[in-house]
């Protein structure tokens, strides 16, 4: 990947770039200042008012980072008609996917501020597995009982319970019984550019402390 700070400026005439317009407006609607996308992108934040400003023309590396950064796709930063979201999901159309041992279904529309699955956490799958990005998480039990780890301290949770908690504090999702447990489990996409989220494989290694769990 070439150096931001070395791609060449374009020509007068094709200052407005068809990405520039969207840039900023996807920016804002992520609420990040300049400073912060620029920082998350690897970029310094008047390479990316340049871009902006459609003084400068990104590369594919550029756009797949924003486009991560904001929660979008790269076909919206280059302007590309967005299909309307349909604001219901039908079970019928919840495709499973397994990661990490999990199996979860897609229970909100893609690109929007959060993500909602429904979740079947087996017994066993990644309880060692100590997880730690931005953003918030919020969860509620609807069948089996969870073992939840925030910090150093340990929750039993049931049917019916839920948690809400900030992803910086360290947590461990584990099922308690061998049947597993299933959720519903919602998280902010556009607070997580890292996609570091308790789904698939993990990076974290094991907390050095953490005790039994309940």
């Amino acid at each position: 990947m070439s150096s931001p700070e070395t791609d060449p400026p374009v020509d007068p005439a094709e200052a407005v770039s068809v990405v520039a317009p969207h840039l900023r407006a996807l920016r804002r609607r992520a609420a990040l200042t300049l400073e912060a996308a620029a920082r998350a992108a690897g970029l310094s934040p008047a390479h990316l008012s340049r871009l902006e400003t459609g003084q400068r023309q990104p590369s594919l590396p550029m756009l797949l980072a924003l486009a991560r950064i904001y929660g979008t796709t790269v076909s919206e930063l280059l302007g590309e008609t967005v299909a309307d979201r349909d604001a219901v999901v039908r079970a019928a159309d919840m495709e499973p996917t397994v990661a990490g041992g999990w199996t979860y279904w897609q229970a909100g529309s893609s690109g929007r501020g959060m993500q909602a699955l429904r979740v079947h956490v087996p017994y066993g799958s990644q309880g060692d597995i100590v997880r730690v990005h931005p953003g918030e998480e919020w969860l509620h039990v609807l069948r089996g009982r969870l073992r939840l780890r925030l910090g150093d301290t340990a929750h039993l949770l049931g049917p019916g319970d839920s948690a809400h908690f900030d992803s910086l504090t360290p947590h461990r999702i584990a099922a308690r019984d061998t049947d597993g447990v299933d959720l519903l489990f919602v998280h902010t996409l556009l607070q997580s550019p890292t996609a570091a989220l308790c789904l698939g494989s993990a990076t974290t290694p094991p907390h050095p402390t953490y005790g039994e769990t309940p």
